[in-house]
């Protein structure tokens, strides 16, 4: 959808969009659905039984509507959105994370608790085995730490094991990091890594989740979850991870998705090393160093080699456009004729040789 036809959605909108999410069977596509074929959720809701069932909608999806636990469940998310620090961000609205919106089952809604600015900037997914041996513990808590040192936000599911090494050795270093939970932001999951997820929100990065804010764990949620650490990342490292790990779900849909997939080798007797080795063979890129993921990056940027050696900063296409004016990441890719995963990349250079920053979601060209 164009930013530009826009329209800001109003009370009675929200409370209409939070009272369709709740419905059973309403998934991410039936949900966009109705609102294409009704023009907003109010009217969506109020429309006839008949008309929900010439969409293909299910009987049970009409017939939640108007359920008291429907309604009660919105008025409670309406209130939860009013304390600081709390916020829902929609999919047809600007501040929605542009890299997201691409995917094709993006979520309609995002509960945020922290700061939903960062969701803007250059993430790099990490994820792993929940039993990871303190070897792996240790490889991915030092990449997460170059890597949140190189200007990436450092995204994962708040899972124990890799999940959790990886954001907190981000906020070791100053850095910032995102996580997704496979539950609301109500019912969090795992409990003990509760402190962790307060002391992310509370020093300025992030948790989401696109379940309503009192979903329960539920076996299916977590493969849906993965698809948004993989949706928001400009790629996926899986430090350690068996075959049948759910992080090979996620690094396979980031694949899907076209994001570039890093995995880690290991020893051949290691289980936990299978999984990446499976990966590698399926054409991930093999890391040992965090060079090996900046390589990759710059080489998937694509950018010409003008662009890249001995030129002068303002000369830069993209910094050229934010000496005019401040843009976020998605009215770059617009402006500059470049799609968005080669802006973010680029972005992320620019931002490393201290030649750009990103504040409240926009990007601006530093003055030397």
């Amino acid at each position: 959808m164009s930013l530009s036809a826009v329209t800001p959605v109003s009370p009675a909108e929200l409370e209409a969009r939070l009272r369709l999410h709740r419905l059973p069977e309403l998934g991410p596509a039936r949900f966009k659905k109705l609102l294409e074929a009704f023009g907003s959720a109010s009217k969506a809701l109020s429309a006839p039984a008949s008309a929900w069932r010439a969409l293909g909608l299910p009987l049970a999806c009409s017939q939640a509507r108007r359920c008291a636990d429907i309604r009660d469940g919105a008025s409670h998310a309406m209130a939860w959105l009013e304390r600081p620090g709390q916020h829902l961000l929609m999919w047809d609205q600007p501040d929605y994370p542009a890299l997201l919106a691409q995917i094709s089952d993006a979520p309609p809604l995002l509960f945020v608790a922290g700061d939903p600015d960062i969701l803007e900037k250059p993430q790099l997914a990490m994820v792993g085995s929940r039993r990871a041996s303190r070897p792996g513990m240790d490889t991915a808590a030092a990449f997460s730490r170059s890597l949140a040192g190189a200007g990436f936000v450092i995204t994962s599911g708040l899972a124990l094991g890799i999940d959790a090494a990886a954001h907190q050795a981000a906020l070791d270093v100053g850095g910032q990091t995102v996580g997704v939970l496979g539950t609301g932001l109500e019912k969090f999951y795992p409990q003990r890594n509760r402190r962790l997820a307060d002391t992310m929100i509370a020093s300025g990065s992030a948790v989401l989740s696109e379940f309503p804010l009192d979903a329960g764990p539920s076996a299916s949620n977590f493969p849906r979850r993965n698809r948004i650490i993989s949706g928001l990342s400009l790629g996926v490292l899986v430090v350690e991870a068996s075959v049948a790990s759910g992080s090979l779900i996620t690094a396979r849909l980031a694949a899907e998705q076209g994001r570039e997939v890093f995995a880690m080798p290991g020893s051949i007797h290691h289980p936990g090393a299978r999984g990446c080795h499976q990966l590698i063979r399926d054409g991930a890129v093999l890391v040992e160093t965090i060079e090996h993921i900046l390589e990759a990056l710059r080489g998937w940027q694509r950018l010409s080699l003008s662009t890249q050696t001995c030129t002068p900063a303002t000369t830069h296409p993209l910094l050229k456009l934010l000496h005019a004016a401040p843009h976020t990441s998605e009215a770059l890719a617009d402006a500059s004729g470049w799609a968005l995963p080669k802006v973010l990349a680029a972005l992320t250079e620019l931002e490393m040789d201290g030649r750009a920053v990103c504040e409240s979601g926009r990007w601006f060209a530093r003055v030397s």
